[in-house]
């Protein structure tokens, strides 16, 4: 067993560091094998002494002779459920912005309003009385499409077509004379010249339906290529949080938390997105600092109607990395490093102690959970003063 090398009781069987049981100051002489014992049990306490002190365990090991000796405070080991979690402020509102800029060159004939949702089919803005419309995807628009061209973002245009109404083609990579012709329909529908070919700039991606957060132009400017007309946001609303990089493990994608609004209503959320930013420092000597922006979306009807009367709001988001339930642990500080690796603690019993290695577990709020033979809830051990 991997512990620090004490030795916890030695007897003195002559001269005047004897103990009451010992024999007495008197010369009496012992047999050769008896002492030659006594000399060696001398010698292994002399190592065992020299090995607790390489352990860096400081006063605790430092008399190896003694079994009374005891640490200088003690802990007890306590069953509890361990659970690593943190609250940080957060910020409500509608998560990341994105920005879209234009591509066709003309005049802003019109605008939304900000906080408008505009959903599939719909004008995100128009230039020269023509319509720049959202539809649904992940690529973003970055050629013109017409037939022969092929690609995820040309079955992305299919598969807006077909939700929008249009037929007589397959949902696939490939832009087909097919294609082509639901593309006029479509454009004859939206008062655009009947091309069958999708102009760049004629049409802006999302995920999915969009609000309007802020606009960058106006009704009535002439806007060019790169020129940013407006950003958008999702229009669920969500819960932006930033941690420090030391605290990263509180946010895994997917992961549940739960967000306390305002006015103290506790609604269910879960982390949708994990990203590092770099923050410039405020001032030529001031370094840049990392931060891990979390984005928290509000799952579930509840949750969104309770966030509702909150445009902008302060809220404060619980997270939990970790939960082991009914497991032994001790106060971290109780830990120490054996020899061989790993980890033990100095269990205390009565006037004695001894080194006992355990496993570790989770680690949460200066506490660890332990196991080991011999470990269990009422034990004490023993911590650093």
């Amino acid at each position: 067993m991997a512990e620090p090398a004490l030795a916890h009781e030695e007897e003195t069987s002559e001269g005047e560091h004897g103990d009451s049981t010992a024999v007495t100051p008197r010369a009496v002489r012992r047999p050769r094998r008896t002492r030659r014992l006594l000399v060696a049990l001398a010698v292994l306490a002399a190592v065992a002494g020299a090995a607790a002190a390489g352990l860096g365990l400081g006063d605790r090991a430092s008399d190896a002779g003694a079994k009374s000796q005891l640490p200088p405070a003690t802990a007890t080991v306590t069953r509890q459920t361990l659970k690593d979690s943190r609250t940080e402020d957060g910020s409500l509102g509608y998560g990341t912005s994105t920005s879209a800029v234009g591509r066709v060159p003309g005049t802003v004939t019109h605008l939304p309003e900000t906080g408008e949702r505009i959903s599939r089919g719909a004008a995100l803005y128009r230039v020269d009385d023509d319509p720049v419309v959202l539809m649904y995807g992940a690529v973003p628009a970055y050629r013109a499409l017409r037939t022969g061209e092929e690609g995820a973002d040309v079955k992305e245009l299919e598969r807006n077509l077909k939700a929008l109404g249009y037929g007589g083609f397959t949902v696939d990579d490939s832009f087909t004379d097919a294609t082509a012709d639901a593309v006029k329909e479509w454009q004859d529908d939206q008062g655009l010249d009947q091309t069958g070919a999708v102009e760049l700039g004629r049409v802006v991606f999302a995920s999915s339906a969009v609000r309007v957060d802020a606009l960058g132009a106006e009704e009535g400017a002439a806007i060019g290529p790169g020129q940013k007309v407006l950003s958008y946001t999702a229009t669920a609303q969500a819960v932006t949080v930033e941690l420090d990089t030391a605290d990263q493990r509180l946010a895994r994608q997917d992961s549940k938390v739960t967000v306390e609004l305002p006015d103290g209503t506790v609604v269910d959320g879960r982390v949708s997105d994990v990203s590092t930013e770099i923050i410039p420092g405020s001032g030529p000597d001031e370094d840049p600092t990392t931060k891990v922006k979390v984005l928290v979306a509000l799952d579930g009807t509840k949750a969104q109607r309770a966030a509702a009367s909150y445009v902008l709001a302060s809220v404060h988001v619980s997270f939990t990395a970790g939960e082991r339930e009914d497991v032994l642990t001790v106060p971290v500080a109780a830990l120490v490093a054996l020899s061989d690796g790993g980890f033990g603690v100095q269990v205390v019993r009565g006037t004695g102690s001894a080194y006992v290695p355990v496993g570790t577990g989770l680690f949460a709020n200066g506490r660890v959970e332990i196991s080991g033979t011999g470990i269990s809830a009422g034990t004490k051990v023993g911590m650093p003063a």
